[in-house]
């Protein structure tokens, strides 16, 4: 369907990948892996038109419709989320009103024979074809559906969109890519912003409704249950993977073993000839083979081996001082902003070394709650914080707290005690900060980089209550299971605000559900809860049957 063909960036002196080629077909589910900087990114915009390559071309049918979803969108307007997904099916009405603006045309106009009269019968006919082609849709009913699904309530669709964060405002883009029913869906970390729920909703819709999709994402459950090949981006060369992402680790890694295997024979059979040469170079009955092996081995091309996966490196938080046995008790908590209830009567208790998830649809109260235990904000009823219980708390604008004046190496090295601080290089490099960028001040850092490092940080401050509010929205997949293997180690209480199940999977024994103003205790991990769920949701379905 889509071909790419010997395609070539180069940049300030570096080649990102070099002369790749593959092809989409229809229904293919991809994703696009490789480390941070590999060229993911860049690809995805090549093939969405919006970058040219150094060389090479992507080339598709007429009429295909390729739609992309950046990883940071920068819209201003002010329609309303209705309105403004709507938008989706702009091209349609246009395409009627062109339609409709012809036939008034060729009504009054009487030079049946001029070329230009042909000329707008001919567009004309072309358009209608288009037009009649196209599915007849309730396009209210369709922008409503994906909007829901999207986790948007129906008394936020009159709302302007400059009222939205830039989290739901990327959903509104979402949403508008969605209703489009493009040849091919480009997602650049499209979970990031997205709940649970929302997240299940999209898999879903991708798997059963979407065309072609190629995507980059972080969170190795969303890329496991949709794709079903895995295009690998490294070193400057493609490997494509008729195979998940699971099953593409299992393949890269054998791959990888073999490529050592493969360098060390080469490596021996080096030394081995070198040797030859160094012994026999000034022996007349053996010139003929000393040169022949000089001239072989000015031929040989090395074998290369895949870069090593460094997520072996292995961190561990400093031990938690000694708290009181119950380092949370709410009693009847509620909450609410002017009329606006968040959530009434909750009550939990959070015993000590307790690890427990908070999770539910954005907007419910997960992050508020967080905040009450902070004493961030004021609230109705009862909250108790343990005898002794030092808090450490990740917020989602952790990164805006850090101290701007300070290089990224100054700011772990005034944290940092120990041990540890003979491996702060190591540990920067893990969350991918390296060469010169560990003497960068923070206020030159992207969002991205400010929220590892405001991480890193928090890693090695000695505390026994950890609160962490979506920690790994700027993770990729291996700094996150360098940071969940922490946390396992971590001996303190835990609160997990997440929509990330891979990662609050072997973390969270526990999990409150926020929904409908209530704050709900299931007792199990984040696997029994999904499982629960979808069987609350078919006795729904059930219901509804049942009475019709």
């Amino acid at each position: 369907m889509i071909s790419v063909d010997g395609l070539t960036v180069e940049f300030g002196g570096t080649t990102l990948f070099k002369n790749i080629s593959f092809a989409i077909n229809e229904k293919d589910r991809i994703a696009l892996m490789g480390k941070n900087g590999a060229g993911k990114s860049t690809l995805l915009k090549i093939l969405a038109g919006e970058r040219e390559p150094s060389a090479g071309r992507v080339s598709a049918p007429k009429d295909t419709v390729i739609a992309y979803l950046p990883q940071h969108l920068m819209t201003e307007d002010n329609r309303t989320v209705f309105e403004e997904t709507a938008q989706a099916f702009a091209h349609i009405h246009q395409m009627q009103s062109e339609i409709e603006d012809i036939n008034a045309q060729l009504a009054t106009r009487t030079d049946y024979e001029s070329e230009e009269y042909y000329e707008l019968i001919e567009r004309v006919s072309t358009l209608s074809e288009k037009f009649y082609s196209i599915e007849q849709v309730n396009y209210e009913a369709e922008v409503e559906k994906i909007l829901l699904g999207l986790g948007f309530k129906r008394h936020d669709f009159q709302r302007s969109t400059s009222e939205f964060s830039g989290g739901w405002r990327m959903r509104i883009e979402l949403a508008k890519i969605l209703l489009q029913s493009p040849d091919l869906i480009l997602l650049d970390e499209p979970t990031n912003h997205l709940d649970i729920e929302s997240i299940q909703w999209l898999e879903d819709f991708l798997i059963t409704s979407a065309k072609a999709v190629m995507v980059i994402s972080h969170d190795r459950a969303f890329v496991d249950n949709i794709t079903t090949r895995t295009i690998e981006v490294t070193m400057g060369r493609i490997y494509d993977y008729k195979v998940n992402y699971t099953k593409y680790l299992e393949l890269r890694q054998e791959r990888r073993d073999q490529q050592q295997k493969q360098f060390e024979e080469q490596q021996k059979m080096i030394a081995d000839n070198k040797e030859f040469i160094e012994r026999f170079k000034g022996t007349y009955s053996k010139t003929n083979q000393v040169q022949s092996r000089v001239r072989m081995l000015e031929k040989l091309e090395i074998v290369e081996v895949d870069e090593e996966d460094t997520s072996a490196l292995r961190l561990k938080f400093p031990p938690s001082p000694r708290a009181g046995s119950y380092p949370v008790i709410l009693e009847g908590v509620s909450k609410q902003y002017d009329e606006h209830l968040v959530f009434t009567e909750a009550s939990l208790t959070i015993k000590r070394g307790e690890r427990v998830a908070f999770v539910g649809r954005n907007g419910e109260g997960k992050s508020t709650l967080v905040k009450c235990i902070m004493g961030e904000t004021d609230f109705g009823g009862s909250l108790t914080v343990g005898h002794n219980v030092q808090i450490g708390y990740f917020a989602q604008n952790q990164a805006s707290m850090l101290d701007e004046e300070l290089t990224v190496f100054q700011t772990i090295d005034d944290v940092a005690k120990g041990d540890i601080r003979t491996k702060i290089k190591d540990i920067l490099g893990a969350f991918m900060f390296s060469g010169d960028n560990i003497s960068k001040k923070v206020k030159v850092l992207s969002g991205g980089e400010r929220t590892r490092l405001a991480m890193i940080k928090l890693l090695l401050e000695p505390v026994n209550l950890l609160i962490l509010d979506e920690p790994t929205n700027h993770l990729d997949i291996k700094t996150k299971d360098i940071l969940k293997s922490a946390l396992k180690d971590y001996d303190g209480t835990l609160i997990l605000v997440s929509h990330d199940r891979d990662f609050l999977d072997g973390l969270a024994e526990k999990v409150y559900e926020f929904g409908n103003q209530r704050v709900k205790e299931h007792l199990g991990d984040i696997h029994s809860f999904l499982a629960k769920k979808k069987m609350d949701n078919l006795r729904e379905i059930e219901r509804l049957t049942a009475r019709n």
